[in-house]
């Protein structure tokens, strides 16, 4: 008898590319991709309805808010879910006062007390590690980064991506290391583009050069996936503070420095988007911008784009890699998930700007997340420590959840603002620089999210 991921997975076989597809089959069949190959050729999208709900019976039972709960946020939630909760050190905020795993290392040895001169960084004699909503609110306007916005209940920053506001999937690539694991379970071709590793030693080694030029960076370390089965270890270098504060909105942070000690990333990304690939013709790339990723050196580098979502959804990616790979195998999935009081889970699916995040912030259920959740034998777990809202048209009588999520700590990214004398007002219906402009938020800014962010099946 099939287990009930594989199961899902017929149903969920026509939402996006087969990669995850073809390494969950190879994986499952002991290598063999021929069941791959009968069930990719007869997967068809209109087989898969737009919402899948089922009661509980797993071990992730709902946590559902009562008043208490988000009119005080619950001081007393157990350890495990405080784990699993994306945050700030703001003390007027029990839930995000909790936690702080800031450091600041400064000297000849800061590259290597942050972990990055593993990397070959070691220029750099100031690196902002981990930095609070606080603290990077207060980086964001010294280097003057973009502006800060006057929205409805409360001062957010806001940034501007430049010509590129939305993900360049032309250019990402994925490094085709002949004879190894990745090579044998991505499904290559438009979707997944090889490159070799010719090209990405060389991008890297710009990557490196430049961030060796820098007297300060920021490094993000955080966690992809809530269930600690699966949850992968990240971590990021940029050059600006507002891109360590997307991630931080949008990965899941550690409560104190503690739970960082000896962290070994199992992937590790670069961003060096102020710098461009000026031989993209000899690399056999399509432009100057190069997202490329190499899964056996667990590391990638980003040229040429500002686009915050270029980090995370990079990461989505590879979990589309690697959960499949698990034992037993477990589902990537590109959707929106809340539950019921009665812990009867449901996933919204759709393509990116479709309705997940709007549909799943439902006043009468917790939010488990808005975006990327895995499937595995125990219930449904998000990937993410926050959303990723699209702000076009947003308004408090259509979706009052996002709305009044967008105050401190959010970040607006590509949105209109009016210039009202003394302050900047937030335009969601001023489209003229992009119909993509976005907010990222922490989850807890939805007063009822599921804590643990996992349910059951």
């Amino acid at each position: 008898m099939l287990s009930s991921s594989r199961i899902f997975l017929r149903t969920a076989t026509g939402i996006g590319g087969k990669t995850a597809l073809k390494a969950f089959i190879a994986r499952s069949s002991g290598g063999s991709t021929s069941y791959y190959n009968s069930l990719a050729g007869s997967s068809s999208s209109s087989s898969l309805p737009a919402v899948v709900g089922k009661k509980s019976t797993k071990k992730y039972q709902a946590f559902y808010p009562t008043n208490h709960h988000v009119q005080h946020h619950d001081q007393q939630a157990t350890a495990t879910q405080r784990r699993y909760k994306s945050a700030l050190p703001i003390t007027e905020d029990p839930i995000r006062g909790g936690y702080d795993s800031s450091d600041i290392y400064s000297g000849p040895t800061a590259c290597e007390t942050a972990g990055i001169s593993k990397l070959g960084i070691t220029g750099p004699t100031t690196i902002y590690k981990n930095q609070t909503f606080e603290e990077l609110f207060q980086h964001e306007v010294k280097n003057d980064e973009g502006k800060v916005a006057s929205a409805e209940y409360g001062e957010t920053f806001t940034v501007d991506t430049g010509k590129f506001t939305g993900r360049s999937p032309g250019d990402k690539w994925l490094v085709k290391n002949i004879g190894s694991e990745s090579d044998a379970n991505i499904d290559w071709g438009k979707v997944n583009q090889p490159t070799t590793p010719e090209v990405f030693d060389e991008l890297y080694e710009k990557a490196v050069n430049y961030f060796n030029t820098k007297e300060k960076c920021y490094v993000f370390d955080g966690f992809c996936g809530a269930n600690p089965k699966s949850q992968r270890k990240i971590r990021f270098v940029h050059e600006m503070a507002w891109q360590q504060h997307f991630v931080t909105n949008m990965f899941i942070r550690a409560n104190s420095s503690s739970e960082l000690e000896g962290f070994e990333p199992d992937f590790t990304v670069i961003n060096a988007c102020s710098q461009v690939d000026e031989d993209w013709e000899k690399h056999g790339l399509n432009s100057e911008v190069a997202v490329v990723f190499n899964v056996e050196k667990k590391c990638a580098v980003i040229f040429g784009t500002w686009y915050g979502g270029e980090n995370k959804k990079g990461i989505f990616s590879l979990m589309n890699y690697w959960l499949p790979m698990e034992d037993p195998p477990q589902l990537p999935m590109h959707c929106s998930a809340n539950v019921g009081k009665d812990g009867d889970s449901a996933l919204f699916f759709g393509l990116s700007g479709t309705g997940k995040t709007t549909l799943s912030a439902d006043p009468h259920r917790a939010l488990i997340g808005d975006d990327e959740h895995g499937w595995d034998e125990d219930g449904v777990f998000n990937f993410e420590g926050g959303c990723y809202a699209k702000t076009i048209n947003l308004s408090e009588k259509t979706e009052p959840d996002i709305y009044r999520a967008i105050h401190k700590d959010a970040m607006l990214e590509n949105v209109a603002l009016k210039d009202e004398g003394d302050k900047f007002v937030p335009d969601y219906f001023d489209t003229s620089k992009t119909e993509n402009g976005r907010v990222s938020y922490p989850i807890f800014h939805i007063d009822n999210y599921h804590e643990p962010q996992m349910a059951g099946h």
